[in-house]
């Protein structure tokens, strides 16, 4: 699935504001007092209480008490690296799925207001493959044009049955049969492109009906790829 630049960046700056709002050994342990009594059992049974985050007490639950004694909150364990590194990770994770969800959100709203009923998707459709019939009657004309030449070279060559062809003749053959490849395949190319086109608007068009149906947009999934179907490539004409 692919994200816009936009979407990676909103992504990193999530991640560093939520890697810089996770406690850490240096904070948890800090030196500025706070309004509250931590107490916690160590590791050898001992009970500790402190007016401030215990250090050796750093591994398991705190409770942070108030004054008559009652429980405020229960303050985690310091996250290890490698669980800081999970959790960063899973928010890295859960803020790339906001973005791509953001992103299908807005392109599904995108195609909406671009395409109000299938008139005017199908119209889009025949304007993106129009640019591509264009191109594929200039290579025909082209493919046609080569044979016409070539016909003239071959009965020329006739005349050299058993000797060798002038150099002239010799290249204006193998320039025509140069052109004739590559024309053919820009027109196989072209070809494709057209199906290419076609699939894309596909895509596009079962989508759209949902979203015409009353589907929220975003709520459909996967989108079709990047390159969208109402913006394709125009095929190259030699």
């Amino acid at each position: 699935m692919r994200v816009s630049a936009t979407a990676h960046a909103l992504v990193a700056a999530t991640v560093l504001v939520a890697g810089g709002a996770m406690p850490t050994v240096a904070s948890a342990q800090g030196t500025q007092k706070s309004a509250g009594i931590y107490s916690c059992i160590d590791a050898n049974g001992k009970r500790l209480t402190s007016d401030r985050p215990i250090p050796e007490c750093a591994s398991r639950d705190q409770r942070l008490l108030n004054s008559d004694g009652s429980i405020r909150q229960v303050v985690p364990p310091v996250p290890t690296a490698d669980e800081r590194a999970a959790i960063e990770a899973r928010q890295q994770e859960e803020a790339l799925a906001r973005a791509v969800q953001r992103e299908a959100i807005r392109r599904d709203r995108n195609l909406l207001q671009r395409f109000p009923s299938e008139a005017a998707h199908n119209k889009a459709r025949q304007a993106a493959l129009e640019d591509t019939r264009k191109a594929l009657r200039v290579s025909e004309a082209r493919l046609a044009a080569l044979e016409k030449e070539r016909k003239p070279l071959l009965d020329e060559s006739e005349f050299y049955v058993g000797k060798q062809l002038p150099i002239k003749l010799r290249q204006q053959i193998d320039g025509n049969d140069a052109a004739t490849e590559a024309q053919r395949d820009l027109l196989q190319n072209q070809k494709a492109e057209l199906v290419r086109v076609n699939e894309l608007y596909d895509l596009e068009l079962e989508r759209l009906r949902k979203l015409w149906s009353g589907a929220q947009p975003g709520s459909l999934g996967a989108l079709p790829p990047a390159e969208a179907a109402s913006t394709p490539r125009k095929a190259a004409a030699r």
